[in-house]
């Protein structure tokens, strides 16, 4: 009896979820690397984000709420459970760094913008896993 398949719809049909999921992870890790990297440049003061945040003139608490929200967002892409939320969480901080860029530092928007779209497009790909994690933690 043979046990070659008549015909490879199995291997077919799994390929392009395997290869989207792997593309997320590296979605993932890349916004991840360039987030929680400017949330560490903000946490340690770099003069250029001293700068930038005097130059809003919320106060430098904010530089530190971001870049705290920044680094946490970064970590939290990574983690399985946690990826879905934290790239809702960034998208809202990346609006937020959009609209700064755009009008109030008269700067082109386009780095967070581009982070922006990557995070939602994260939020999308993770969304039954996010809605898993809020079910369980509103059943407790």
């Amino acid at each position: 009896m043979s046990t070659i398949p008549k015909n490879n719809s199995e291997t077919v049909a799994h390929t392009p979820g395997r290869a989207s999921s792997i593309g997320v992870w590296i979605l993932q890790v890349v916004l991840a690397a360039i987030i929680a990297g400017g949330g560490i440049s903000k946490l340690a003061g770099d003069p250029v984000m001293v700068d930038i945040f005097a130059d809003i003139g919320a106060g430098q608490w904010l530089r530190y709420l971001v870049g705290a929200l920044e680094v946490a967002g970064g970590v939290g892409l990574l983690i399985p459970a946690l990826a879905g939320l934290a790239s809702l969480g960034l998208a809202a901080l990346l609006t937020g760094a959009v609209i700064t860029d755009q009008f109030v530092l008269e700067q082109s928007p386009w780095l967070p913008l581009a982070c922006l779209v990557v995070a939602v497009v994260i939020a999308r790909a993770r969304w039954s896993r996010t809605e898993a994690v809020v079910g369980t933690l509103l059943r407790r």
